[in-house]
């Protein structure tokens, strides 16, 4: 590994630990949190060091306070290995002074959270982190800000991208783990391939101890990656899955395996988003289908680079991915959500970035060509014409974010079109 990256999150670790006595750090594995947490912790206690793992257990039965003593920020890594830890470290934070005692890291929910008796509320801040977007692995340039955008519509894009079809293509097989940066380009791809063979074979397992067939985990995860960024239905990834497996399957089975990949979080559905419109159009309200992270969408399907550029389609669909995991890591740093809106005459939005504050911007995501960014400009200015502006404010900006294009700019109908290799929070 070569010298660490700052990251996004950094900031936002640092924020929490000024308001609450304890920050709650989850994401997937090998996404850096633990390292993010190390360059802010005081002290450490490794839940899942080999040579001590038992000793901590047993610690935590019946001498937990030995495990919590030491300078603060103390970091609990892997904290899930021991559930009744969470109630312990709420217990102490609420008799000491101040804020900023505990930082806790897990890469999966508790299996069983029987022994959590308090959510924590008021002595917990949680903190999702996710893995690398291009800006932090430094492929974007971070000539357009969403925060100057939000903030100063009215400044004039301007910056560059250097990302062309097969670096994106690449970007996309290599996904955003910090372990992959320094790789060659066959061996970052190659790390995730084994990132995703270890959820099928024992890590979809091992969250909740319950055996699940690693078949089966590969055929759902397949299905996935045809259907994201839809609001495919239990029902279609179910039928897509048994016209490859003859066995019986049921929407039980289907519904406990996505269960378990949300825990630990392999997948991450997208909400839809409920905006005040001038009509009744009945807005439909399932969840997009995403992965945290296209590389696992390109795995699950043994896609390579060159079989997305040959494939544009497909490529499409996984680079809608990759945009959705930078839009939420930079919506996250400014205090936002990201969305997605569909409704019954089949007006679609890609994604929207709502801030607390009610301030929202519109984007679609493209591959690029002049085709598809007037086709995404167009459904971007047809969905604001809906938005009833009386009872909401006018959108922020209208951006369709390209995978290809060598400099931002904006259209004469007030669209901006932004390459990914220029973006940032």
């Amino acid at each position: 590994m070569g010298e660490y990256k700052k990251r996004i999150a950094d900031d936002m670790l640092t924020a929490r630990l000024r308001r609450k006595g304890a920050v709650l750090i989850e994401g997937p594995k090998w996404c850096g949190k633990t390292t993010t947490a190390e360059q802010q912790a005081a002290s450490i206690l490794y839940m899942a060091d080999p040579i001590r793992k038992q000793q901590n257990l047993q610690a935590a039965k019946i001498n937990v306070q030995q495990l919590l003593t030491g300078e603060t920020p103390r970091l609990i890594d892997e904290w899930q290995i021991a559930p009744s830890l969470w109630d312990s470290v709420r217990f102490e934070v609420d008799h000491r002074d101040g804020y900023g005692h505990f930082i806790l890291t897990g890469s999966s929910t508790p299996p069983s959270m029987d022994d959590i008796f308090h959510s924590g509320t008021g002595r917990f801040a949680k903190l999702k982190m996710r893995t690398m977007s291009l800006y932090e692995s430094g492929e974007s340039t971070g000539n357009v800000s969403l925060a100057n955008l939000f903030n100063h519509p009215e400044e004039v894009i301007t910056g560059s991208s250097s990302i062309d079809i097969n670096r994106l293509a690449y970007l996309i097989c290599r996904g955003g783990w910090p372990g992959a940066l320094d790789l060659d380009e066959n061996d970052a791809i190659a790390q995730a391939f084994d990132y995703y063979d270890v959820v099928c074979e024992s890590d979809i397992s091992r969250v909740d101890n319950v055996e699940r067939n690693p078949q089966r985990v590969r055929l759902l995860l397949r299905s996935y990656a045809r259907h994201q960024g839809t609001t495919a239905t239990i029902g279609t990834i179910l039928a897509d899955m048994k016209a490859n497996e003859a066995s019986t399957l049921s929407d039980n089975t289907i519904y406990d395996y996505i269960k378990a990949l949300k825990k630990i979080f392999v997948i991450e559905d997208m909400p839809a988003w409920n905006p005040n419109l001038r009509s009744k159009t009945a807005i439909r309200t399932s969840d997009n289908r995403y992965f945290i992270d296209p590389a696992i969408a390109a795995a699950a399907l043994g896609a390579y680079p060159n079989d997305l550029v040959n494939d544009l389609e497909t490529m499409g669909l996984m680079f809608e991915t990759l945009a959705v995991r930078d839009l939420r890591v930079y919506a996250d740093a400014l205090d936002g959500q990201v969305y997605h809106y569909r409704d019954k005459k089949g007006l679609e939005c890609d994604a929207i970035i709502h801030l607390r504050n009610g301030s929202y911007g519109l984007i679609e995501i493209k591959l690029g060509g002049d085709n598809l960014i007037d086709e995404g400009a167009k459904s971007l200015k047809q969905l604001s014409s809906e938005i009833d502006i009386t009872r909401m404010k006018l959108p922020s900006f209208m951006m369709v974010l390209v995978g290809v294009g060598d400099f931002p700019y904006k259209r004469d109908d007030g669209v901006l079109v932004v390459p990914i290799g220029c973006l940032k929070a």
